[in-house]
């Protein structure tokens, strides 16, 4: 196979982020044929021994991607140092041990819905950056009932302490007494984006599910439990098996 860049293959290796591959070789912690590589350099895994921290990188691991049903209260990590519960956590220790599996994207640890979980550094990319057009779709109950106004502000996009935001696509569904039921469809997702907004436009947050990200459905996947995506789904997403 043709040479490719290192933390490509790091990545595809299952072994950190793209991003957090870069940060090795920047930090002179990768090797290849026993000599020190840097970022740009390339090598070709059927010839070359590529190390990290003086251990061999591994072949590629079989491509992973499930659909989990976060529960509120468990945190979006692979590891937390105070022991709080971790989304890896609800996976059964087959997948958990030696898979690479991370989160793709986040979820407020207030938050419960939809959460993608790959081995695949590339597909995280490919999944959560804003060029690829994977939408997220929401179900949240706010406090009060938000006017046409407030409604019309949100849907434009509220500037956060950050800059402006992208448009969202804002749906009432119901009103039942002092809460009232919104669907949202987001492009953009930054940290506590809904909770800040609705925060700010006088309305906070009750609850808030995430119930599609792009054509992935949540459906009737009950919270906790996971699956793996079928082959219609990869495709869907514009990516391999």
């Amino acid at each position: 196979m043709p040479a490719e860049r290192l933390q490509k293959l790091i990545a595809a290796a299952g072994l950190c982020s793209r991003r957090s591959a870069e940060t090795l070789l920047s930090q002179g912690r990768v090797a290849v044929n026993g000599r020190s590589a840097g970022l740009g350099d390339r090598a070709d895994p059927a010839s070359d021994t590529i190390t990290v921290d003086g251990r061999p990188l591994r072949p590629p691991p079989p491509p992973l991607l499930l659909l989990l049903h976060k529960p509120a209260g468990v945190l979006c990590s692979c590891h937390d140092p105070r022991g709080r519960t971790t989304v890896l956590d609800l996976l059964p220790p087959e997948l958990r041990r030696g898979r690479g599996l991370h989160p793709v994207g986040r979820l407020d640890g207030d938050s419960r819905g939809a959460l993608l979980l790959t081995n695949q550094g590339d597909l995280t990319l490919r999944l959560t950056h804003p060029r690829y057009g994977h939408r997220k779709t929401y179900r949240v109950w706010v406090r009060g009932a938000p006017s046409a106004g407030i409604l019309e502000r949100w849907a434009a996009g509220v500037p956060l302490e950050e800059g402006p935001s992208q448009p969202v696509l804002v749906r009432r569904r119901q009103q039942l007494g002092d809460r009232c039921q919104l669907e949202l469809v987001m492009g953009e997702g930054r940290n506590r984006q809904i909770r800040r907004t609705a925060e700010r436009l006088g309305h906070p947050v009750l609850d808030l599910q995430r119930l599609a990200i792009g054509p992935v459905q949540l459906g009737t996947l009950a919270e906790g439990q996971w699956r793996h995506l079928d082959r219609r789904e990869w495709r869907a997403l514009d990516c391999d098996p």
